[in-house]
C-alpha cells in the first residue's frame, strides 16, 4: 500500500489538537527550526536528437528535445519548447499539440532545427535529398546464376553473387562494372581483386606512408592490400566517395599475418573465388574504434616503400561500408532469396534491397522479430544440444554453409567430394534458439543437414541442406534460403530496432 506523505502530516496534526490541555482548547506544536528552502533548479541546457538525420522529399522526421537543468536533472521538453527551421523551403516544423518537433520536408537541402525555451536553445542539422527513382534501391542477387563467373565458381555451392560500379574518385563517367562480387553480409566493406579493375583509383595516405590492409576471415583465407579512394554505385543509388580495399599480394611487404602458413592469400580471382566481396553487414566501417584507438590491431598498416607498420586509422579512412555511406537508403539491407527443396537446384535469384523502411519497397512486416547484436562484435546468441554460442554467432551470407559444433553428425569421407562437411546417412531436422545478444528476444529456427558427398555428386549448387563442423555458429547461406533477412546497420534505427541488429 502506498501513503501520501501530505496526508499522514495532515494525520499527525489532527492528533496534536486531539491530545491538547484537559481544558478543550487547543495547543500547537513547535514546529522545530525553520527549514532550509530548496534551490530553484534552473534548465541550463537543451539537446536536440537526432542530431543529423536525413530524410527525403516528402517524408518526415521527428525530433524530440531534451532539458539539462542546473542539478544535473534531465526532462522531455519536446511538447513545450518552441520549434523553428531555419530554412522553410527545405524542411517546416510543428509547434501543435501531439505533433510538437514533427518536422516536414519540403525540397533538398539542409535546415537548422532549434528547440528554444527563452534564452535556452538546442540544435540539430536536417538533410533532405532528393527520394531515388522506384527500384533504384534494388540490387539482383544470383546463388551461382549469371553474376557469378563461372571461371571462378568451379566446386563452390551456394555462392551469392552481386555486381557493383566502380569509378575514379569523383567521376561517373569513368567507370565499370564488376560482377562475380560476393555478398557477404558478416563483414563491412568493398574489397575488389586487383586483377578486377580497370578504372584508376587514388591512394588514402598514412602519416608519411600509404594506407594498406590485412584482413582475415574465418576460412583461414587472408587479403592484402592498398585501401583506395573510389567512386561507389550500388544498384541505381547515387555514387559514394569511400575508401575501398584493392586486393594485390605485390603491393610493398605484406606483412607475416597475410602471407603465412596459418593463412592463405587471395592472390587471383581464380584463387579467391571471386572477383571481389561486398560487405553489407552490420558495421559503417570495418575495424572501427578498434583501430583509431591501437596501432597494434593487426589489420591497418602505414606502408614507406616495402616496410609496413601497424597504424592507427579514423572511422573515414577505413574501408567503409557502402551502404552506410548511402544518403538516404543507409540504415542496413535487406537480403531476399526463394525457398530451394531439399536435393538442391542449379541457381536463384533474389533480390538485395537497400534501407529498412525508407522506402515502399522496404518496409519490414509485422512478423519479422528483430534480435539485437552485441555492438562491439556483431554477434547474438544460438542454443543448440545443451549448448550455448555466443562469441562466434552471426548471420553470414558469405558462408556457404551451415557451420556449427556437433560431434555426432558423421562427416565426410576425407577422400570424397565432401570432404570437410557433414555427411549423415539420412536427412536430418534440427532446430536451434536464437536469442538477442542480452537474452531477449528468442526464437526457434528449424534447419536440414544432408549428405553432402550425395548433393555435391548432383547436378546442383545451391543446397538448403548443407552443414559442417565448426566451433562456433555461423548460420551461412542457406539460412537465406526461403526467408527474408534485414541486417541493421550500428547506430541507425528502423521499426525492427537500433542496430546493430539481426532481422527475420
Amino acid at each position: 500500500m502506498r501513503f501520501c506523505k501530505a496526508c499522514i502530516g495532515l494525520l499527525l496534526l489532527l492528533g496534536m489538537v486531539a491530545c491538547g490541555s484537559g481544558n478543550g482548547s487547543s495547543t500547537t506544536a513547535n514546529s522545530g527550526p525553520t527549514p532550509t528552502p530548496t534551490p530553484t533548479k534552473t534548465l541550463v541546457s537543451i539537446s536536440v536528437e537526432p542530431s543529423n538525420p536525413n530524410i527525403t522529399t516528402g517524408a518526415t522526421q521527428t525530433f524530440t528535445a531534451t532539458g539539462t537543468y542546473s542539478d544535473s536533472s534531465t526532462q522531455d521538453l519536446t511538447a513545450s519548447v518552441t520549434w523553428s527551421s531555419s530554412n522553410t523551403s527545405v524542411a517546416t516544423i510543428s509547434n501543435a499539440t501531439g505533433t510538437n518537433g514533427i518536422a516536414t520536408s519540403m525540397g533538398a537541402g539542409a535546415t537548422t532545427i532549434t528547440a528554444s525555451s527563452g534564452n535556452i536553445f538546442g540544435i540539430a542539422t536536417l538533410t533532405v535529398v532528393a527520394a531515388p527513382s522506384a527500384g533504384a534501391n534494388i540490387m539482383q542477387v544470383t546463388v551461382n546464376g549469371a553474376l557469378c563467373s563461372a571461371a571462378t565458381s568451379a566446386n563452390y555451392p551456394n555462392k551469392p553473387c552481386v555486381s557493383v560500379t566502380v569509378c575514379a574518385p569523383g567521376s561517373t563517367t569513368n567507370c565499370q562494372t564488376i560482377t562475380d562480387i560476393l555478398l557477404d553480409t558478416g563483414s563491412s566493406g568493398l574489397r575488389i581483386l586487383n586483377q578486377a579493375l580497370t578504372v584508376p583509383l587514388t591512394q588514402v595516405a598514412s602519416g608519411s606512408g600509404l594506407l594498406a590492409e590485412c584482413i582475415q576471415f574465418g576460412d583461414g583465407s587472408s587479403e592484402w592490400g592498398p585501401v583506395q579512394m573510389a567512386s561507389v554505385i550500388l544498384g541505381n543509388e547515387p555514387a559514394v566517395q569511400i575508401p575501398i580495399h584493392v586486393v594485390n599480394q605485390s603491393f610493398a611487404a605484406p606483412p607475416g599475418a597475410c602471407n603465412s602458413r596459418q593463412s592463405t592469400p587471395d592472390t587471383s580471382p581464380f584463387e579467391a573465388g571471386f572477383n571481389g566481396i561486398l560487405g553489407v553487414g552490420l558495421f559503417a566501417q570495418d575495424c572501427g574504434s578498434l583501430c583509431t584507438t591501437s596501432a597494434n590491431n593487426g589489420q591497418y598498416y602505414s606502408c614507406n616503400g616495402t616496410t609496413c607498420t601497424g597504424t592507427k586509422v579514423p572511422n573515414a579512412n577505413q574501408v567503409i561500408n557502402p551502404v552506410a555511406a548511402l544518403s538516404v537508403d543507409n540504415n542496413g539491407v535487406i537480403v531476399e532469396l526463394p525457398s530451394v527443396a531439399l536435393g538442391g537446384v542449379a541457381s536463384v535469384n533474389g533480390s538485395l534491397i537497400l534501407g529498412i523502411g525508407t522506402q515502399t519497397n522496404n518496409q519490414p512486416p509485422t512478423t519479422v522479430t528483430g534480435y539485437p547484436a552485441d555492438p562491439t562484435y556483431g554477434q547474438f546468441t544460438t542454443s543448440f544440444n545443451g549448448d550455448t554460442f555466443t562469441d562466434e554467432c552471426f548471420i553470414d551470407s558469405g558462408s556457404n554453409s551451415l557451420y556449427f559444433d556437433d560431434p555426432t553428425i558423421v562427416q565426410c569421407s576425407s577422400s570424397s567430394s565432401g570432404s570437410g562437411y557433414f555427411c549423415p546417412s539420412s536427412t536430418l531436422t534440427l532446430s536451434a534458439k536464437n536469442s538477442g545478444y542480452s537474452g531477449s528476444p528468442s526464437g526457434t529456427v528449424n534447419f536440414y543437414i544432408g549428405n553432402a558427398t550425395t548433393l555435391f555428386n548432383t547436378s546442383n549448387n545451391v543446397f538448403i541442406e548443407l552443414g559442417a563442423n565448426s566451433s562456433d555458429f555461423d548460420w551461412g547461406l542457406p539460412f537465406f534460403l526461403g526467408r527474408n533477412v534485414f541486417i541493421g546497420i550500428e547506430g541507425t534505427q528502423s521499426s525492427l530496432g537500433t542496430g546493430p541488429y539481426w532481422a527475420y
